[in-house]
């Protein structure tokens, strides 16, 4: 395997992921995307819609709302446009796009070395595919259930360090709700969903917002079930990237350490273990029959 810029989680490693992503508050951008979020709060509630119905309405999930609303996550026009029509506000948020556009190419991005090709890559893809044995994948992840993943790491995080890593996943998830959004596939084991981390409300919301991305048009879930008599995928989790004009590339990680696959046979194995275990899932409108099942026994 091709392996580039990877490196133990030692200390250094993590004190450099605590800056994933910084929003440049010297120019204002944050504090415009806050105030946005206060506007957005007060418009919803005059509608008599709550964050879960808002979402239903605009076929995001929940917790992409509530990020919104709290200034956490930076909303992309189509949101906006789409939400001053629901809310009927009247042209008032579909009035600020534009600001908004032009703060978010202020805003800086700063990631450790170790991480730059990755996030580069990842941001840029037309393709993004998971395979998913531990937990949700991360651009799936509400932020309840991102923070809660942080706060079980050993060693233990710092709060603050928590909150940073939080705020940086949040952030790369903007590629799920830009236009073209990239084609998203994700296979995730059935144990992990079964998961009751943190008591009911967590898993009950990261499974209401697997349930709100399955159903985009470019996102697709797969479950692979515990009674699968086949498992194309016993050698651990992976993910399948493709930038735009260029080859495909994998990305694995493990007890800290990170690799990108460029090597174009080691891909084309990964590749092929993904078909493999893609065929051994459920369908997609199995696999969100069960989710919802899941959802029910919470």
């Amino acid at each position: 395997m091709a392996e580039l810029e990877s490196r133990p989680e030692t200390e250094e490693h993590q004190e450099a992921e605590q800056h994933l992503v910084t929003l440049d508050d010297s120019d204002g951008t944050a504090d415009l995307f806050r105030a946005l979020g206060k506007q957005i709060k007060p418009l919803r509630e005059r509608a008599g819609l709550t964050q879960r119905e808002l979402g239903e309405r605009l076929r995001i999930g929940e917790d992409l709302i509530s990020s919104v609303e709290r200034g956490r996550r930076v909303p992309q026009p189509e949101l906006l446009e789409a939400a001053d029509q629901a809310l009927g506000a009247g042209g008032l948020l579909k009035g600020v796009t534009d600001d908004v556009v032009k703060a978010k190419s202020r805003a800086r991005v700063r990631h450790p070395s170790w991480f730059r090709d990755y996030a580069r890559i990842e941001a840029e893809a037309v393709e993004v595919n998971f395979f998913s044995t531990l937990t949700v994948p991360g651009l799936l992840q509400t932020e309840d259930y991102a923070r809660l993943i942080f706060s079980a790491y050993q060693p233990l995080l710092s709060e603050e360090t928590i909150e940073r890593r939080v705020a940086a996943r949040l952030a790369r998830q903007e590629v799920l709700t830009r236009w073209p959004a990239p084609l998203v596939t994700a296979v995730i084991e059935e144990s992990v969903l079964k998961r009751r981390l943190g008591g009911p409300e967590v898993p009950r919301g990261q499974l209401r917002h697997l349930l709100a991305l399955g159903r985009l048009r470019s996102t697709t879930l797969q479950v692979l079930p515990m009674a699968s008599r086949e498992h194309g995928g016993l050698e651990g989790p992976f993910i399948l990237l493709t930038p735009k004009g260029r080859q495909q590339v994998g990305y694995v990680e493990a007890q800290g350490v990170n690799r990108l696959i460029t090597e174009p046979d080691q891909v084309r194995i990964l590749a092929a273990r993904y078909r493999s275990i893609r065929g051994q899932a459920l369908t997609p409108h199995e696999s969100l029959a069960l989710v919802e099942k899941l959802l029910g026994e919470l």
